[in-house]
């Protein structure tokens, strides 16, 4: 990590949550206020972050954070300064402790008022606007020793605080990203959170990061997440349900103003586990494929898949394995019990892949054994086309469609490139089921017992929900809501109108019984709540319109949505890589330029059913529309080494590499030297100007703390505050 290189200022980092203002010593003592003249320029500035560990302990809300940090010295002078802890917004911390090699120093707790001037006074003399993204928050501030040249100093912070609880969820914040201070990555990178709760615990859910969950049993867990050589871009968020019912569920909103449509995800959360009683029997029938083209090494893994299954049925389950290539083969003339699944593992050891590809008489043939009484799963597995009996994929379709019971629910695997991606992602939509595509360089049997692990013990099936008391919308996933399975969670993004009090109804099946589960809930009428909402729900409703137009073909008004959808919530996909090319799209006609753009990269990867990139968007859509996290901005060094599969070599991005960044839940593009706003409209917005570090500048802060976040991405910005356009820029 480096601090900023300018030619008229000091240097100023935030360190993950530790800013550490340094100087030359001993020109600078360490203090709050700084003086500018004191420092010189340094050509190559050397304190970077070698190790940041977080451990959280929580108990009934009451955290306990604990900080170790090592900052290390590469430069050739010593530094010192002024330490700054900004504290998550809200907390109240107490029992602070504070260590510098071992030695206890002290520390104040700053207010947000104070912090703020202490913000105020280092932006106007380092002229960095970085830390007025903590506007609004307070921080703890403390001395630190000078580090001297290729030496370490180690910092250990311990607080304790509250956690706030909201609509039955408990929610933990830890200000980690570093990505707008510096281009140096954190060498080793932990964040480890160990939760215990008189309550039962239900959904547990982090929107930041991929964490490892492991829950001990239902009133604990643990969540961890590692990185080595990272620049973190976003603020650690955990979030965790306290169980209300058998199956709770929790609502989180957000909304921008009280004169606009707000968002919100609904965690809907069956136990963990369940007593063997309470899981309802299902049948399972595996259809697989045993065509010539399986031959090898896929053959073994798909045999070790099903074999993973059937050892893994439960007490009440029934079975049957169907094995196709020209026509097919079943294991028994009808679903056996548990007890016969060694003998269908031996007969799956016995078979040989070869023949053709009878996709039709097998899926026929798998829903003519299906019970009518009792939850019927279909695990699908083929590696090809339809070569034999019907091969038109509409045709099988609407035949499966007609042979199916209500109750049948289809998971799919398309196992290599040469598959037909219409006809597996439309079984698996119309069936209420999951698709996976494994890839050539992918184990079958790791895919399919991944996801078997996770429907193995339905609890609850054919449900609805309903709201009443708040007109909800567009919710994603839409009815028909898949069925519920223990250990599961199922989050469903969606738009709400006028806020209020509600009641949640989810309702389903549990045996053939109908059971109905109640939430009493509050969607707010007025502005605030969780940024990453409108950007998760947007991420889910382009994965949902582009899967439209692969499947049914293009529409102008889903192409226009989803270009608009893209540039206002800054959702990358390998079809809108408009939004970090040099392209104007802050005009009509630029949008419109936008659209013909998408139009050419999206009937170029739509144009075949089969086939490499057919898989690709096959993957990227599903992943899309599933998403339980907004998609992180993206650098142009990443991308020009292929991360994500984006070609974006001419684009222009900002001294730092990044060509997108998000602020609350606003979007800036970098063009021409300024980052962006993609709510500005050239064509009906005059921008006021405001001279970075004048009077009116500040004086923008005092509009909203979410200001501080627009601000502090750097001194050229243009933005749109109710209604009117700003634009910062240098004196």
């Amino acid at each position: 990590m480096i601090f900023h290189r300018t030619m008229f200022r000091p240097l100023a980092v935030l360190m993950a949550i530790a800013l550490l203002v340094v100087g030359a010593a001993p020109a600078l003592a360490a203090r709050a206020t700084l003086s500018p003249d004191a420092l010189p320029f340094f050509t190559e500035p050397g304190v970077l972050l070698r190790v940041h560990r977080v451990s959280v302990t929580v108990e009934d809300q009451v955290a306990t954070t604990r900080v170790e940090q090592v900052f290390y010295n590469d430069g050739a002078r010593p530094a010192e300064g002024t330490y700054l802890f900004p504290l998550p917004a809200g907390a109240a911390v107490s029992n602070l402790i504070m260590y510098v090699d071992g030695q206890a120093v002290e520390a104040k707790i700053l207010d947000a008022e104070t912090a703020r001037a202490i913000y105020d006074e280092i932006v106007r003399q380092m002229r960095d606007p970085a830390l007025l993204e903590y506007v609004g928050a307070g921080a703890v501030q403390a001395n630190v020793f000078p580090i001297q040249p290729n030496d370490e100093v180690k910092i250990e912070i311990e607080y304790g605080q509250l956690l706030p609880v909201e609509n039955g969820l408990v929610h933990y914040e830890y200000p980690l990203r570093t990505d707008q201070y510096t281009r140096r990555p954190v060498g080793s990178l932990s964040i480890n959170v160990q939760v215990d709760s008189s309550d039962a615990i239900g959904a547990i859910y982090s929107p930041s990061h991929n964490l490892a969950i492991v829950r001990d049993g239902s009133f604990a867990f643990r969540a961890g997440y590692e990185a080595s050589n990272e620049r973190p871009d976003a603020d650690f968020s955990l979030y965790y349900g306290l169980a209300s019912d058998e199956i709770s569920t929790n609502l989180l909103t957000y909304r921008e103003s009280a004169d606009e449509d707000g968002f919100f995800t609904l965690m809907i959360t069956p136990p963990v586990s369940v007593e063997n009683d309470r899981v309802l029997p299902k049948d399972v029938i595996v259809v697989l494929d045993q065509s010539g083209s399986m031959f090898g090494d896929k053959w073994d893994q798909a045999r070790e898949a099903v074999k993973f299954v059937l050892d893994h049925l439960n007490e009440g389950d029934r079975f049957n394995v169907i094995v196709f290539s020209t026509g097919y083969r079943i294991f028994a003339t009808d679903l056996q019990p548990v007890s016969k699944a060694d003998d269908a593992k031996d007969w799956i050891s016995g078979l040989d892949a070869n023949g053709g590809t009878d996709i039709n008489a097998a899926l026929l043939a798998a829903m003519d054994m299906a019970d009518r009484e009792r939850q019927a799963v279909v695990l699908f597995l083929t590696d090809g086309l339809p070569t034999e009996g019907e091969t038109n994929a509409s045709a099988i379709l609407d035949n499966v469609g007609d042979a199916a019971p209500p109750n049948a629910r289809v998971f799919t695997f398309g196992v290599g490139d040469d598959v037909d991606t219409f006809l597996l992602d439309q079984l698996y939509q119309a069936f209420r089921g999951a698709g996976s595509y494994v890839r050539p360089d992918e184990r079958i049997d790791e895919e399919v017992s991944t996801l078997y692990g996770k429907i193995s013990a339905p609890v609850l099936t054919n449900i609805k929900l309903e709201v009443d008391g708040v007109l909800v919308e567009d919710m994603i996933p839409a009815a028909p809501l898949p069925d519920l399975f223990a250990g599961s969670q199922l989050i469903i993004a969606g738009r709400y109108r006028e806020g209020g009090s509600a009641t949640v109804r989810l309702s389903g099946e549990v045996d053939g019984a109908q059971q109905v589960y109640t939430t009493e809930v509050t969607f707010p009428d007025h502005a605030g709540g969780e940024v990453f909402i409108p950007r998760l729900w947007a991420t889910r409703k382009i994965g949902v319109l582009l899967n439209a137009i692969r499947l049914n073909g293009e529409d102008p008004e889903l192409v226009d949505s989803i270009v608009r959808l893209s540039i206002r919530y800054g959702i990358i996909t390998p079809y809108t890589s408009f939004l970090i090319q040099e392209q104007d799209i802050f005009t009509q006609t630029g949008v419109e330029e936008a659209q013909t753009v998408f139009q050419g990269e999206a009937d170029m990867a739509f144009s075949q059913a089969s086939g490499s990139v057919a898989v690709d968007a096959a993957e990227s859509a599903a992943g899309l529309s599933a998403a339980e996290a907004p998609m992180a901005a993206p650098t142009i060094t990443a991308m020009r080494e292929g991360d994500d599969g984006f070609a974006v070599e001419n684009a222009a991005a900002s001294p730092d590499g990044q060509v997108m960044r998000y602020a609350g839940d606003r979007t800036f593009v970098w063009r021409d030297g300024t980052w962006i706003d993609t709510l500005y409209d050239a064509d009906s917005m005059t921008p006021e100007p405001v001279v970075f570090l004048s009077d009116a500048y500040f004086d923008l802060l005092d509009l909203d703390p979410a200001v501080g976040e627009i601000l502090a991405l750097g001194d050229h910005v243009l933005f749109v505050w109710d209604g009117q356009a700003y634009e910062v820029m240098p004196e």
